[in-house]
């Protein structure tokens, strides 16, 4: 199989390229300009550095990934601030990566998959629950991928391409340890009080992996996963369930 993954040089993404290449698949791999790769050896992958908010960049990622088996969505943006300082222009910026590059590369990759491929998004817990007000707006952008994925899931079952999401919950990623330095800077606590306080919240009493979510991002790529399209599967230790 070949498969497209963004957001590729760190967090789930990263993650979710070493499994990949555990199980001898062939990558195309993506994140912006001056991302380290230096985890992969560039003979057994396809590099692209670009912004996946830019129409160009995304140009040159579909003309890439023509014919390929899997698409995996995992570039994302979050901001975290007061919902009163977010301008327009922060707000443009969270869907351009978010959804908007979700939506065009879900739409003309997806055009050319054969039968039996899959696309995974991630969206996010924060999609299905109230969420911290400093996030809001990236909890709706991670909303509409939800809507997203169920749209394309049934346009595409006829051709035999399924489109899933995930929804992580708290997981050991840079992304949030950004989410728990907003949260300590806001309300004038350490980082490691927020850190625990947002662990007693989950019934599992621990953040999530980004191993995995990518466990779970490998399986709905796979035929094991055959009989599944338009599902939004939480993976949150127990913070969010249903």
């Amino acid at each position: 199989m070949k498969i497209t993954v963004t957001g590729a040089a760190s967090g789930i993404g990263k993650a979710t390229v070493l499994k990949l290449l555990e199980s001898g698949h062939d990558l195309i791999v993506v994140d912006l300009p001056g991302a380290n790769f230096d985890f992969l050896s560039p003979s057994k992958v396809q590099i692209i550095y670009g912004d996946v908010s830019n129409q160009e960049d995304r140009n040159l990622i579909i003309a890439a990934s023509k014919g390929v088996d899997g698409l995996v969505n995992a570039a994302g943006k979050i901001e975290t601030k007061n919902l009163s300082d977010y301008s327009i222009a922060d707000i443009r910026g969270l869907f351009a990566i978010n959804f908007e590059s979700v939506w065009d590369l879900t739409a003309n990759i997806g055009a050319t998959m054969p039968s039996g491929s899959a696309i995974v998004n991630l969206s996010s817990t924060g999609a299905k629950v109230v969420t911290n007000s400093n996030v809001g707006p990236y909890a709706a952008t991670k909303a509409a991928v939800l809507s997203l994925t169920r749209t394309f899931a049934y346009e595409f079952a006829i051709r035999g391409v399924r489109v899933n999401a995930i929804c992580p919950g708290l997981i050991e990623t840079p992304m949030q340890t950004k989410v728990s330095e907003g949260l300590a800077k806001g309300q004038n606590l350490q980082i490691d009080d927020v850190i625990q306080k947002r662990v007693e919240m989950i019934p599992l009493k621990r953040f999530g992996t980004a191993l995995e979510c990518a466990n779970l991002i490998v399986f709905l790529l796979s035929p094991d996963s055959s009989y599944m399209t338009g599902q939004a599967i939480n993976i949150s230790g127990g913070l969010v369930t249903f």
